[in-house]
């Protein structure tokens, strides 16, 4: 009977000691994906996306954690736009950040409007970066669905408008379900900007350009997690 009371207690502790260090590995991987950056040897162009959901941006502690630019959240859809956006915009040239804009497209609206609210809501400024359009929203999700043509010819039309404004060709920030939805980047002949945690993107089938490396990155630059992106040397 004391045999199988050592042996029962040994297992626990055993258990036990599994279960903390199980803990203690949780805590460090999370650590490591909320504070991890690209190795600046690798890329040493980098920078955030940032928005009205950021809140509040520190923007002497985003270059001191090593941006270099910022592309802000401008304008989403034919109406909707980043409140943030005009504040964003002077603190991150007061901070002598390299900075640009970013459109979320809607297939499910004309691109006229669409263009109509991103050129109102951004200045023309040849000193900012191209343009971004974020490609993710499917035509698959409107009141009325959008034929795969429709949607290509419809972009082609918003991105033209655009580029007349800014004076640049723009990048392409396309989402995997976009691209497999519709694979896109075969189709229109633009920069491309890829999302992928931690591990360089590949399904675009071409190379990119921009890359959302760390979606949560953690830092005093702001209360809550950047998006970290880097440049391709």
């Amino acid at each position: 009977m004391a045999r199988r009371k050592t042996s029962r207690q040994t297992r626990l502790r055993l258990l036990g000691v599994a279960l903390l260090a199980a803990l203690m590995l949780g805590g460090w991987l999370w650590w490591q994906l909320h504070h991890w950056q690209p190795a600046r040897t690798a890329y040493p162009v980098q920078g955030a996306e940032i928005g009205v959901t950021d809140g509040a941006v520190d923007w002497r502690a985003l270059k001191a954690i090593g941006a270099n630019f910022a592309y802000l959240d401008a304008s989403a859809s034919a109406f909707a736009r980043d409140a943030s956006f005009s504040a964003n915009l002077d603190a991150a040239k007061a901070a002598k950040l390299q900075v640009g804009a970013l459109h979320r497209y809607d297939p499910c609206q004309p691109a006229e409007r669409q263009a109509a609210n991103f050129v109102t809501v951004v200045p023309r400024d040849a000193a900012m970066l191209p343009p971004v359009v974020e490609l993710d929203m499917l035509g698959d999700d409107c009141p009325n669905p959008v034929s795969d043509a429709g949607i290509e010819s419809e972009l082609t039309t918003f991105l033209n408008q655009i580029e007349t404004h800014t004076g640049k060709p723009a990048i392409l920030k396309l989402t995997s379900r976009f691209q497999s939805r519709y694979k896109i980047a075969a189709r229109i002949d633009r920069n491309l900007w890829l999302v992928r945690t931690r591990f360089e993107p590949d399904y675009a089938g071409r190379p990119w350009m921009l890359w959302t490396a760390n979606p949560t990155l953690s830092s005093e630059a702001s209360e809550t997690p950047l998006r970290w992106v880097v440049v391709q040397p």
